[in-house]
């Protein structure tokens, strides 16, 4: 490797740009601006090195997480490597969260994506209050109504988002959804935008690597993709 050369076994750089140009050729081809969507690259179960090549090579600022802990053993580290190259990073909460992980959440992370509960929402604006720090926040809606899966049933939706505001005083910015494995995605994410619409909402976090070409022309706003990026995960 050459000097000054940032080792890439992944070849996670060129498979980011792959993406990105793949993104912009569909936003466009649904008559949408292609910088309405935005990349979360999906950094689970990775180790720093193996995520770096994307913010050294790749200029990829975004990223999802899916657990408090792997992001804690990580993240500081890589965000204080894009600090001394000039770079911000933006780091997104993914996979459900305990309450008992708030605080840590909170202090580490800049979206959480994945409110679902009652007490998720209260334990959440109370330590926000507490840190004196506003996190852009999502509700995740089992459009699936799947017993196995987080998220807060379709029904519930609307009277959830209200009390989030009304009762907790959470600014809630956007819906996240996982559509269920075994079904077409696209009624899923159809579903996500009327409860979105209808709610005042307007960001949408729904398509991953296998869904997002169906994502897009539904409204997507952030799509979350990981192994399309790094490859597939041992």
């Amino acid at each position: 490797m050459i000097a000054g050369e940032i080792a890439d076994p992944r070849g996670a750089a060129a498979r980011l740009a792959h993406v990105r140009a793949a993104i912009a050729t569909r936003a466009r081809d649904c008559g949408r601006d292609p910088d309405a969507v935005t990349l979360v690259a999906v950094s689970k179960t990775l180790s720093a090195d193996e995520v770096w090549p994307t913010i050294a090579v790749g200029g990829q600022a975004i990223f999802g997480e899916n657990r408090v802990q792997e992001a804690k053993g990580k993240w500081p580290d890589l965000r204080a490597r894009a600090a001394a190259i000039g770079r911000t990073l933006e780091l997104h909460l993914i996979g459900p969260l305990q309450s008992n992980k708030a605080r840590e959440a909170v202090e580490l992370f800049d979206v959480i994506e994945t409110v679902d509960r009652e007490k998720i929402a209260e334990t959440l604006g109370a330590e926000m209050a507490r840190q004196n720090k506003r996190l852009r926040l999502f509700v995740e809606v089992n459009t699936g109504a799947e017993a196995q899966k987080a998220g807060i049933s379709p029904r519930d939706a609307d009277a959830f988002l209200a009390r989030c505001r009304d009762v907790h005083g959470l600014a809630i910015e956007g819906l996240m959804c996982v559509p269920p494995a075994d079904e077409p995605a696209s009624p899923h994410f159809a579903l996500l935008k009327v409860i979105a619409e209808r709610n005042g909402i307007r960001q949408l976090s729904m398509g991953m690597s296998g869904d997002w070409p169906l994502a897009v022309p539904l409204g997507a706003t952030e799509v979350r993709i990981g192994s399309a990026i790094f490859g597939a995960r041992t």
